[in-house]
Order: C-alpha cells, then sequence, then structure tokens
C-alpha cells in the first residue's frame, strides 16, 4: 500500500467503494487523513465499514470543511450530468481527484526521480502496459504494475529511488488527476469512445492530451488526426514528443515496416527490433504497441539489448492474442476479450488460415464490418445467442457450423485443423461478442477455451491450465 501521506490532518470525502475506490480509502487513512467515504451500494458501505473504513451519508457533511472530494473513476465527474458527490463539491469549491493523482502527489513528495510510465489510448493500452512492465522485470528492475489495467494503483509498494512505476489510466482517471506528470506518458491512438461520459469526441481527445501534455518524454501514435495534431501541439508547447507508427514512415520517431522496427532518428535510420518471431506480438497493432514500448523504456534508462531480450519473452495478455497451444503447424490462440467486432479485428487480420470460434451476446452491428476478413477463414464454429445471426451474415461465403458451446466448437476446430494440410492454421476463439449468455465474463469464457484446448489429444500446452 501506498499511504497518502499529503492529506495527511486534512478532511476527505470519498464517493465510490468499488475495489479501487475501498484501496483508496484505506490508503488515505493510513496516510493520516480524516476520510468519510459513501457509496450508492448498501453493501459496499458495508464492506467498507468491515475493513475499518469510516463511512457516512455525503449530503450530512459540512463541506466548508472538507479540502477534496476523492471520486472513483466510475462515477461520472462531468456527463451526462457529474454525479451529485461532485456537484456538492463543486458548490463548496472543493477539488475533486482520484487515485491516480493521490499517486502522482505521493511520488512527487517522497521519490521525485523515480521513473513512472503512464499508458493510454483507445486501443492498446493494456497490451502496452504489460509489455512494458514485462521488458523492466525482464531487466532486473524493481517494477511495479497496476491502475486501468486490475491493479489498484494505491494498493503498489511506496515509491522509492530506483522503483519503476507502470500505470495504465484510463480517461476517466485522467480526468481526476489535474498535476499528473509521467517520466514518460504514452497516447497510442484516439477513436470514438466513452462520448456518454465525455459528451463529445473533442472533449475526450482535450483529456488524453492531458496525460503526454505533463510528460517529460511524450510518445505518441501518430496515425489518426487528433493524435497527430496533440504530437504537433504539446511539442510546440516545449514537450519532448517521441512519435511513433505502424504505418507510416517518420522522418524522427520509431515505425513499423511489416514486422521490423525502424528508428529514425538525425536523419538516420536503423532496425531497433524484429518481431517477425514474436507470437505474443503478431499484427499491425501490435507493432504500434511494441514501438511505443520502445521508445518509454529508451527514455527511461534501459539498454536496448534490455528491450530486445524483453520483446521476445513477452508471455503476452492473458485473453488477448494468447497463444495457449500447438499440435504440429495448428496454434490455439485465445482471445476471448475481443467482445466486439472492431476488438476481433486484430486477430483476424493476423493469421492466415483460420479456423474460427465466435459468437455469444452480439453487439450491435454483428459482423459485417469483417468481411474483409472472411477469406482467410477455412471454417466458424458459432456459439451462444448470436449464431443464427453470425450463419445469415457468413452465408456462403464462409463455411460454418451451429456449435452451439465452446466445448463442442474446440474439439471440431481442432479436427479440421488437423486434416487441414495447407500449412500453418490458426484455431481462433475471437468471440465478437460478450461473453454473458454463458460465461460469467470474458476471463471466464478464456479460462474455458484454454480448458478444453489442453483437453485436445497431442496438444503441447503454452500455458499453464
Amino acid at each position: 500500500m501506498i499511504p497518502v501521506t499529503t492529506l495527511k490532518g486534512k478532511s476527505v470525502a470519498l464517493f465510490g467503494l468499488g475495489g479501487s475506490g475501498l484501496a483508496t480509502a484505506l490508503a488515505l487513512a493510513a496516510g493520516g487523513a480524516d476520510v468519510t467515504a459513501w457509496d450508492d451500494s448498501a453493501a459496499s458501505v458495508e464492506n467498507a465499514s468491515a475493513a475499518g473504513v469510516k463511512t457516512g451519508d455525503l449530503w450530512a457533511l459540512d463541506w466548508n470543511a472538507i479540502d477534496a472530494l476523492v471520486l472513483s473513476p466510475g462515477v461520472p465527474l462531468t456527463h451526462p450530468k457529474p454525479h451529485w458527490s461532485a456537484e456538492l463539491a463543486n458548490a463548496a469549491g472543493v477539488e475533486i481527484i482520484g487515485d491516480v493523482e493521490l499517486f502522482a502527489r505521493e511520488r512527487r513528495a517522497h521519490a521525485p526521480d523515480c521513473p513512472f510510465i503512464a499508458i493510454t489510448g483507445t486501443n492498446g493500452k493494456s497490451t502496452t502496459t504489460a509489455l512494458i512492465a514485462h521488458i523492466l522485470t525482464a531487466s532486473g528492475r524493481d517494477t511495479q504494475l497496476g491502475g486501468n489495467i486490475g491493479t489498484a494503483v494505491l494498493t503498489l509498494d511506496p515509491p522509492k529511488a530506483g522503483r519503476f512505476y507502470v500505470v495504465e489510466c484510463s480517461s476517466y482517471q485522467i480526468d481526476l488527476a489535474p498535476t499528473l506528470n509521467p517520466s514518460a506518458g504514452i497516447l497510442l491512438n484516439l477513436t470514438p469512445d466513452h462520448l456518454d461520459r465525455h459528451g463529445s469526441m473533442q472533449h475526450y481527445a482535450d483529456v488524453k492530451e492531458r496525460l503526454v501534455a505533463g510528460s517529460t518524454t511524450a510518445v505518441v501514435g501518430v496515425d489518426d488526426s487528433y493524435c497527430s495534431a496533440i504530437a504537433d501541439r504539446i511539442e510546440r508547447a516545449g514537450t519532448k514528443v517521441v512519435r511513433i507508427s505502424k504505418r507510416n514512415v517518420l522522418a524522427d520517431g520509431i515505425y513499423a515496416e511489416g514486422a521490423r522496427l525502424i528508428l529514425a532518428q538525425g536523419g538516420a535510420t536503423r532496425e531497433i527490433a524484429d518481431l517477425s518471431q514474436i507470437q505474443t506480438l503478431r499484427g499491425n497493432h501490435n507493432a504500434q504497441n511494441a514501438a511505443a514500448a520502445v521508445a518509454a523504456c529508451l527514455s527511461v534508462g534501459v539498454s536496448e539489448n534490455e528491450i530486445r531480450a524483453g520483446l521476445a519473452s513477452f508471455p503476452g495478455l492473458k485473453h488477448r492474442m494468447q497463444p495457449v497451444g500447438r499440435r504440429g503447424e495448428t496454434l490455439f490462440v485465445n482471445d476471448s476479450k475481443a467482445t466486439n467486432a472492431d476488438a476481433a479485428a486484430p486477430a483476424l487480420s493476423s493469421f492466415e488460415r483460420i479456423y474460427w470460434i465466435a459468437g455469444g451476446v452480439p453487439k450491435e452491428g454483428g459482423i459485417a464490418s469483417l468481411g474483409s476478413f472472411f477469406p482467410k477463414i477455412a471454417k466458424a464454429y458459432l456459439i451462444g445467442e448470436a449464431a443464427p445471426a453470425f450463419a445469415e451474415t457468413l452465408g456462403d461465403a464462409v463455411a460454418h457450423e451451429m456449435s452451439g458451446t465452446l466445448e463442442k466448437a474446440v474439439a471440431d476446430a481442432a479436427a479440421d485443423a488437423e486434416k487441414d494440410g495447407g500449412g500453418p492454421v490458426a484455431v481462433l476463439l475471437s468471440p465478437a461478442c460478450a461473453s454473458f449468455d454463458q460465461y460469467k465474463n470474458f476471463e471466464v469464457r478464456g479460462d474455458a477455451f484454454v480448458k478444453h484446448v489442453s483437453g485436445v489429444p497431442g496438444v503441447s500446452m503454452l500455458v499453464a491450465v
């Protein structure tokens, strides 16, 4: 835990007592703050009270005596309208902050020079975050990994000299972190997302910009117009910017040329890494993730040899294009996190011949947008509620069967792949659907896929079951 000493002796209101909110309340109390916490869920309030957190109705507080409102990132700050606790704070002129802001303040107070890499973007941030943490850990550095990737940032070990932090930041967290100042800040890309919480694409982009604008070194993907403009703007303001691209040659920065990462600097270019033999970094989207990781690691003093070794040994992010087993020339891939068509596209683009397992609870638009990948699909195995609609979309273009269950789909796909005879193939779970008709969440679905693959005769597992 990181005790929040920067609010010692202060009166703090906190709203939101889920996982990160409860961790924040405990960290504030451990640092000496007088915390009053609340949640709209009675169960969450009861759980916090049992953990020793002082709880109380925030409506009853004297807000003129409150120094800060700490808001959980899932709670609306501005759109579609501010949460009632935010309205109370705004009316009293009380600052509203979140756990990432508290971490940034503790770092500045106790170890301002310890390297801190923060990652954001619409797509790819979890893989990039995990990859950077792996490179640092593999090189022997004391590395702390947290944030939006699933570990509350204030549950990490306290800042000290020589300790590296790698923190994934959502737009919600950045919105609550006005003084965020990482050593290296990464903005991967921007496409429309969470607009119900930000009101417009421009506001969403403005929030994301704050992370790189406050960085010592900003690593910015420049393949979309929003990020390209951000890179230019913050560079003019004096921030050091390293541009990255997965599809365009850059005069300065790191760009992908197929599976090769090219460093362009001072008019010269050279290959800095080759991803062609790294199964966990297949695809153009992973070239962008790797380019960002390389740029950030270089900026905090990691050597090129250490970076290349870390890239080569990266195990991948669980449930995201994760190689889990192999039998002959068949690779079994768990991409359960692909819960809509856009999320399934990177995996479908990364393999040349695919036995595709898809289906679950369909999202709006189905899989029609994936039509350009249909020629790569040897056969599709359809499961869950979406199976009839997906079968209609595939029509005569793709051979398919109504498998119904994941267990049957794995068995049938494995049998057909073994008879393929056409070279390397992938049995790919990339459902393009939510899991809730058959599984609690995508993680449970992915674990079930791994279990079923382990039962296929002759498969050598690449992950623990």
